[in-house]
């Protein structure tokens, strides 16, 4: 049987290992485990990660002495929504194996069901994210841009081919080291894709700046094109070093787009709402303005604003897919950079010589599985299929299990999720002047 050990000079840490007792193991070596605190800064290697919708902590692991990211899923049982949100992110955090998608390595002991609320995931740190380096006054040269958006893309195509919409691709759900390599993280409103579409899907995705205009004209169903437009706003952020579309709300974010794009055709709008449609026709005709895209800045090549303008199409049917994106000419020297120094997929032999993958941009084995969710009908059933997962996992695994540690100074500070709940989220229907 395991016992909680919360001993001596442990009694700091916030996160510590469950021993089992002298009868099964004579013994087991534990490193002294800390806490970082402090702001942020860029490239930081003791990083206190804060943002509206996440709280990440720098722990290390008492295990093996790993510097790792902790992140806390609080009041995860308050709706079946938000409950079954959080289950789908659990699950895709341990499915995805992939060097630019955030996955789990650890999930910490639950408590006995009866006190089962929170959840605490133990995942790969890094020292900032997108967003912060933009803000920043360090200079983002061609060659970052170029390796940001490579390894962005390579990344979505892993999800996309595993079936999977983020739905919530901005520049502070893309974690960056100190080496620039990039992984999407933040998972809270993930799902997968929806072959019928006759079934509608939320609109109560994406933040509103990197929102698509199909989801912001109200359509019901949507595709993997949503993220290709969010990564389009995010490349002509990291040019312009500032966001591409800034508005206060849904319609005048529409407002900038047309703006730049112009009017869209009818058959550009089939996806969106009568009352949508009906608003963009009573505009006054804009015409294009691509041309503005080259003056965001010096590293606005024309091959740069040729992909640019390939993923900022209003028709979700015309814009570029992330495969097609990939093998842009503008993306060449991205690659080249990212494979020759930065990848785990590729490696240098003892003559110096690097030895390429065959497979440089790698899909996902198979697709992720969501038919569980159909069967959870109730927030316990949630409750009891959660614990039991977490449960299977940590007895699958060979290494020692952690706990959270109540007693530590960080706990009581240390409460925030990733998730969107329904209260949390933009409210779907929008009205058309």
């Amino acid at each position: 049987m395991w016992s909680t050990w919360l001993v001596g000079e442990h009694l700091s840490s916030l996160i510590s290992p469950i021993l089992p007792t002298p009868s099964r193991h004579s013994s087991v070596a534990v490193c002294n485990s800390d806490l970082s605190y402090g702001s942020v800064s860029l490239f930081n290697g003791n990083t206190l990660v804060k943002e509206r919708e996440r709280e990440s902590v720098a722990v290390t692991d008492p295990r093996d002495g790993r510097r790792v990211a902790l992140k806390k899923l609080p009041n995860v049982f308050q709706s079946l929504i938000s409950s079954k949100r959080v289950f789908r992110e659990l699950k895709m955090l341990q499915f995805f194996k992939h060097e630019n998608v955030l996955s789990a390595l650890d999930i910490l002991q639950p408590p006995h069901l009866d006190f089962f609320n929170e959840i605490y995931v133990i995942t790969e740190l890094l020292q900032s994210d997108l967003h912060k380096i933009i803000v920043s006054p360090q200079h983002l040269s061609s060659d970052h841009i170029k390796v940001f958006l490579y390894q962005i893309l390579r990344g979505l195509k892993y999800l996309h081919s595993a079936k999977i919409l983020h739905r919530d691709i901005k520049p502070s759900n893309l974690l960056v080291n100190s080496n620039c390599v990039l992984k999407i993280c933040d998972f809270g409103l993930a799902r997968v894709q929806e072959p019928d579409e006759k079934k509608a899907m939320t609109q109560e995705v994406v933040t509103q700046y990197y929102r698509s205009p199909e989801i912001l004209m109200g359509a019901k169903h949507y595709t993997t094109a949503i993220d290709v437009w969010s990564v389009g706003c995010i490349f002509g952020e990291l040019l312009g070093r500032r966001i591409l579309f800034q508005a206060q709300s849904p319609v005048q974010q529409l407002e900038l787009i047309t703006d730049l794009l112009g009017t869209p055709k009818p058959e550009d709008m089939r996806g969106a709402c009568d009352e949508a449609r009906s608003h963009m026709v009573r505009q006054r005709l804009k015409l294009p303005s691509l041309s503005a895209l080259y003056s965001l800045s010096n590293q606005a090549t024309h091959e740069a604003v040729h992909l640019l303008c390939r993923m900022l199409v209003f028709d979700p049917d015309k814009r570029i897919s992330v495969v097609d994106a990939l093998n842009h000419p503008y993306l060449d020297e991205g690659r080249l950079r990212y494979h020759s120094c930065m990848c785990k997929c590729c490696f240098t032999t003892t003559n110096s010589m690097r030895q390429f993958n065959v497979d440089l941009e790698p899909v996902a084995s198979r697709p992720f599985q969501d038919g569980w969710e159909k069967k959870l009908t109730n927030i316990d059933q949630v409750k009891e299929e959660m614990h039991k997962f977490i449960s299977d996992q940590l007895n699958n695994s060979n290494r020692v299990p952690l706990c959270i540690n109540p007693q530590s100074a960080a706990f009581k500070s240390f409460a925030s999720s990733t998730v969107a709940h329904p209260s949390e989220l933009p409210p779907s229907q929008q009205h058309w002047d």
